[in-house]
């Protein structure tokens, strides 16, 4: 599911629009009239804005040739982020990063007219750290005279399909940030450069236009989206990428790049190309000047024919290039020499060393289209333990960082997540020994996080040593849970804990018995299923609550154990229901038949269940095999991993659950609690059985009658709906050629489908692939083996072994009315991605002085949020400063019955209650500029001139959130002292 995910920048081409610049414009067709695309600037006529001041010289009569030296550094691939810097294990790729940045510097200290870019600051921060201050002040120099120039400036280069809203603003703040401290404004980027993703999501270009970026450069693109964009000059236009936030919040103007991130053909001269240099000494046998030149020339001018004004881009560089800079440049030197001195002889082609941010500088006086919403999007993990540690931070303040377990710190974590937002990562396109090292990185960031739990411990809380253990047994039969809760509104939880058979006591905040139940899974294997203690806590906003648990000694254990339910055709159906739903399931299948609504009377056939594709291995129409990259089933049916289930049978006061038995690798249980508006499917998935030589691609799929024609809809990382049409795509007439994956989009947190008046919503736990490939029925991949390499570079099947071979997760099943049901989904998939955070604290001394909890119930807030909000951010920015975000989580036009999607105030001034905000600046998202300050590149469209901008005033106050916007602020703080 890959290079088709890059399917259209837009679903509306430059409809009319002027031709390219071109020497010879008769070999066009006739195009369309003007409708002009001007860039504006506030300055002077001929003056430059602010950080294109060391923009070279364009020729305006000739066609500009920007030579963009340039190189892919993946933070992980085919080998770890370690070997790639250090350039260890060169035996599996030849890359060494450490060595490329420390050529480059000298390649550019050489020459004054050369340039080059660099963009992953996870690798730039290392070398950085490790340079002498006289090396430094070179590399300040160079970056001042924009010779040296970040693109992107993130702290890798994110995927857009797997990867959510929130981690992308994480890591994206994380690598700005080094440079804003480092730099200054000089350093900072002006334009997004996203060369090496698979596919490219709206909400990816509304966050980079909401970041401050100017302009966005990318290089993958559906061949089929890419062949009409050059055959209609439409590889260059402004992208409207939220259909809530008002023009031209989120506008923002995209460039295709022709050779995806590689250099023209024939002209790569890296230590790993093969190419001829450029030998320009006539004597030479190798003499290869002139036929280099008049190459390029034709190269040039052909690339020319596809875009709209007289500059045009090429990319001089690709992964891991320039290790020998020397070589690269001096031969780009050459060329340009050589290229330049035929104007002379009456050629119009001028070439220069130029930068993605001069190159878009140039572009003022393009014409061409605003365009909406994406052909093909691509959203999405994301660690809610990130947001949860830096929270504990900011309530608490220093104190969160030490703890009787040792000192902790917030910024292992932060740079291992944002590591694992890498397009290679999140993605899982990269090698296994490079899976285990992301593993190892979240491993050892957490640790450093741990300790933040004793910090919280001085408000009430207490250490996370004994987090996930079975407990209960000698020696543990009393311990105390505390439940973190991050959203803005308070939320009642089911805790479920491991433990060991018996009965225990939970007491909650106030010292009060409260209802709790012990269930035993259906599984010989205690270890991997033990027992779980089952209570519900009832957590304040941005807070927590502290339950005490105690083991009842010399009771009989009374524990639930799911009861079999014989398969008889004359069995009556069987029910889990609460107030609020009612599933039914088939007594001759034990599959789900039947979802009702019981507050709306809305009644749905649904039938779920497991299927599987055999994945491809090659076929006499392609030999692509599905892979870690590709998605190719050998034929669009799929199978059943059976046609009916085993079932058991648990009713208690707090739960009812259905245990569904497909085969002996293949699970579920349907789970119904208390006051829950939504049904709960928890699956388990593997090891996926190959022995019969069948790659195996598991799907969970849901069948109803609804009347969808064709439609679907997905989130886009997470934040606004997209709607999917079967077997079509908005910019251009689809050549389908593979139905199922052709068909798949990445789901990030929820996919759902309608008929107007009835919507059958899934809500994931993780970012997986989804579709809905015939009318009323949706599904989701679950789970992949395979047994082929995709010959993707990767080398590796998708065999994966040991703890990974399993895999368990769940879907939540909403169903409601069509008007409705964005209130429902909306909510609880905010509530799905932070999820719930128990922490345990065993009785007896700590390892060090520390002192008892003293809040059994604590919330930073005074007063709860409203439901249309949520707090995105919490965090430490520097000494007694905060980085805030605050988001409106609903689109416009949904849920008008609640009235959710109305702009909504807030009072910042005394809404915390640990701290007092003493001063507020408002910033771009990423924190990296003051709003105030901060200023785009101003396009006027063929739509018209955009929205005159109210000035811009900002009161603590009266802080207003206008649907799908988010604000971000840098809050000046002083900590109070908690009561306890």
């Amino acid at each position: 599911m890959v290079p088709t995910l890059a399917a259209g920048v837009s679903a509306r081409g430059c409809l009319d629009a002027a031709g390219p610049w071109t020497i010879s414009r008769a070999l066009r067709p006739p195009l369309p009239p003007l409708c002009f695309f001007l860039l504006l600037l506030l300055a002077a006529p001929g003056a430059r804005a602010g950080g294109y001041e060391t923009c070279p010289t364009v020729q305006p009569n000739m066609l500009n040739v920007h030579l963009v030296p340039h190189t892919h550094d993946d933070v992980g691939w085919l080998k770890t982020v370690d070997q790639y810097f250090y350039g260890i294990k060169n035996d599996i790729q030849h890359a060494g990063v450490q060595y490329i940045l420390d050529s480059v510097i000298s390649a550019l200290l050489a020459d004054s007219t050369r340039r080059f870019i660099y963009v992953e600051i996870a690798f730039f921060s290392r070398w950085w750290h490790q340079q002498t201050n006289a090396m430094r002040e070179v590399v300040r120099d160079l970056v001042r005279q924009g010779r040296l120039e970040f693109a992107n400036g993130g702290w890798v280069m994110n995927d857009e399909a797997a990867t959510h809203y929130g981690a992308i603003v994480d890591q994206m703040t994380l690598g700005l940030r080094f440079l804003e401290d480092t730099f200054g404004s000089d350093g900072r980027p002006r334009v997004a450069w996203h060369i090496d993703p698979f596919g490219h999501s709206r909400e990816q270009a509304s966050l980079f236009a909401q970041m401050g970026f100017d302009g966005f450069f990318f290089g993958r693109l559906d061949y089929q989206d890419k062949r009409v964009r050059m055959q209609k000059l439409e590889m260059e236009q402004v992208w409207r990428a939220s259909a809530s936030l008002k023009p031209p919040t989120a506008d923002l103007f995209t460039g295709v790049l022709p050779n995806g991130y590689n250099p023209p053909m024939n002209l790569c001269w890296d230590v790993l190309c093969v190419d001829q240099p450029v030998v320009e000494d006539p004597r030479s046998p190798e003499y290869n000047a002139k036929e280099l030149v008049d190459y390029f020339l034709n190269v040039a001018t052909a690339q020319g024919r596809h875009y709209r004004t007289n500059h045009i881009v090429m990319t001089m560089g690709s992964d891991f290039q320039y290790e020998n800079a020397n070589m690269w440049f001096k031969n780009l030197d050459k060329l340009i020499r050589l290229v330049n001195a035929q104007q002379a002889k009456g050629s119009s082609v001028h070439v220069l060393y130029s930068t993605p941010a001069c190159y878009l500088w140039d572009l003022g006086g393009l014409a061409c289209p605003v365009g909406h919403d994406p052909a093909l999007n691509a959203p999405a993990a994301v660690g809610q333990w990130v947001g949860v540690c830096n929270q504990l931070e900011a309530l608490v303040g220093l104190a969160a960082n030490v703890g009787p377990y040792g000192s902790g710190d917030s910024a292992p974590l932060n740079k291992a997540m944002a590591v694992l937002q890498h397009h290679d990562a999140v993605s899982g396109t990269s090698r296994q020994h490079v899976a285990d090292d992301y593993a190892r990185q979240l491993a050892a960031g957490w640790g450093s996080c741990e300790v933040r739990g004793t910090g919280l411990g001085r408000h009430g809380g207490g250490d996370t040593k004994g987090r996930g253990r079975g407990l209960g047994k000698k020696g543990q039969g009393q311990f105390q849970v505390i439940v973190y809760n991050p959203l803005g509104r308070k939320v009642n939880w089911m805790v479920r804990l491991p433990v060991s058979e018996g009965v225990f006591v939970v007491k909650d905040p106030n010292g009060r018995t409260v209802p709790s139940d012990v269930v035993i899974y259906p599984s010989s294997d205690s270890q991997a299923h033990p027992p779980e203690l089952l209570f519900s806590a009832s957590l304040p906003a941005l807070g927590f609550s502290t339950y005490s648990v105690a083991q009842v000694p010399r009771w009989k254990p009374q524990a639930r154990t799911p009861q079999p339910i014989p398969r008889r055709s004359w069995s009556p159906a069987l029910t889990i229901e609460n107030e609020h739903i009612r599933a039914t399931f088939d007594p001759d299948t034990g599959l789900l038949m039947e979802i009702m609504n019981m507050n709306q009377r809305l009644l749905l056939p649904v039938r779920q269940t497991f299927f599987w594709y055999n994945a491809s291995v090659g076929d006499n129409e392609s030999d692509q095999a599905s892979g870690a990259y590709i998605f190719r089933p050998n034929q669009q049916k799929p199978l059943p991993v059976s046609r009916w289930a085993q079932i058991r049978l648990v009713k208690t006061p707090l739960v009812q659950e259905v245990h569904q038995n497909f085969s002996a690798w293949c699970s579920q249980v349907v789970r119904l609690y208390p006051g829950q508006r939504h049904l709960e499917l928890e699956w388990s998935v593997g090891p996926i059985p190959v022995g019969d030589t069948w790659g195996k691609e598991v799907i969970s799929r849901f069948d109803t009658p609804l009347e969808t024609k064709g439609r679907f809809y997905t989130d886009s990382n997470g934040r606004e709906i997209l709607e999917r049409r079967r077997d079509y795509r908005p910019t251009w007439k689809l050549n389908q050629t593979e139905p199922v994956a052709g068909n798949y989009y990445p789901v990030n947190t929820r996919i759902y489908i309608t008929d107007g008046k009835m919507q059958l919503t899934v809500l994931t736990d993780r970012s997986q692939g989804g579709s809905s490939l015939r009318d009323g029925s949706l599904e989701l991949m679950v789970h992949r083996r395979l047994l082929k390499d995709d010959e993707r570079g990767v080398s590796e099947p998708l065999m994966e072994n040991g703890s990974g071979a399993w895999v368990r997760g769940r879907h939540l099943v909403l169903l409601d009315t069509a008007q409705a049901a964005a209130a429902g989904h909306r909510l609880l998939a905010e509530q799905e991605v932070l999820a719930r955070s128990p922490a345990l604290l065993h009785p007896g001394p700590a390892p060090s002085n520390s002192a008892p909890p003293s809040l059994p119930q604590f919330s930073g807030l005074r007063r709860e949020l409203p439901p249309s909000v949520h707090l995105l951010t919490l965090a430490s920015w520097g000494p007694e400063m905060l980085l805030l975000r605050l988001e409106h989580q609903f689109a416009v036009g949904e849920d008008s019955g609640r009235n959710l999607s109305a702009p909504v105030t807030l009072n910042l001034r005394d809404l915390f209650s640990t701290f007092t905000i003493t001063r507020l600046q408002e910033t771009t998202l990423v924190a990296n500029q003051l709003r105030e300050a901060a200023s785009r590149l101003k396009w006027t469209t063929n739509t018209g001139p955009t929205p005159h901008q109210t000035p811009y005033q900002l009161d603590p106050a009266n802080i207003t959130l206008e649907p799908m916007e988010i604000r971000t602020f840098l809050a000046s703080v002083q900590w109070k002292e908690v009561d306890g």
